[in-house]
């Protein structure tokens, strides 16, 4: 039986235009800022990042590699993190000397993305920045740096566009927020 995404939707919070005129806009500020970069590296946080990473690139203009890094702090069908963070799917490339710009769907702690970039800076890349499609900044626990940011939004909790629910919804061309009685009816 296949589950609607409609009876977890409370509301649309950011929808497919909205999205797509954001992202051309990172898109035209990286290709500035990198105008002049040796290497540009996007570095994409799985697997939440996908949609957003696609996406960006074909909005870059400047020439640049992509891999990917699998990392987890939240248990296997957890909705909270446990804070510890591990590396669950390592980068193919080397990153020396490189431009790195690390692409995830969404910051809310930051424990995660501080994680990585400790893990980033060890390998001596020419420099680490920070590209999210959304800040939930009011649940910052750590300061880090975020150089790109598509939304800043509220603590609500969110699915579709890359960002899962139970690993479902990915798929979704839209950012919704999570009618949260539907889950506690589950």
């Amino acid at each position: 039986m296949t589950m609607a995404y409609e009876r977890y939707l409370k509301e649309v919070l950011i929808d497919e235009v909205s999205l797509k005129r954001r992202i051309t806009e990172l898109g035209q500020e990286i290709s500035r800022d990198y105008a002049n970069s040796p290497g540009l590296m996007l570095i994409c946080i799985l697997k939440g990042g996908v949609m957003f990473l696609t996406d960006l690139m074909r909005q870059i203009e400047v020439p640049h590699e992509i891999d990917f890094l699998a990392v987890s702090s939240y248990g296997r069908g957890a909705r909270e993190s446990t804070g510890r963070v591990r590396i669950d799917m390592d980068l193919r490339d080397e990153v020396v000397g490189k431009d790195l710009l690390i692409v995830e769907d969404i910051i809310d702690s930051g424990y995660t993305l501080k994680f990585v970039m400790d893990v980033m800076n060890a390998r001596h890349p020419n420099s680490v920045r920070i590209c999210t499609l959304l800040d939930k900044s009011s649940r910052r626990t750590i300061p880090i740096p975020i150089h790109y940011t598509g939304f800043e939004i509220e603590d609500k909790f969110v699915f579709g566009y890359g960002l899962d629910l139970d690993e479902k919804f990915r798929n979704l061309p839209f950012v919704g927020v999570v009618r949260e009685e539907a889950l506690s009816s589950e």
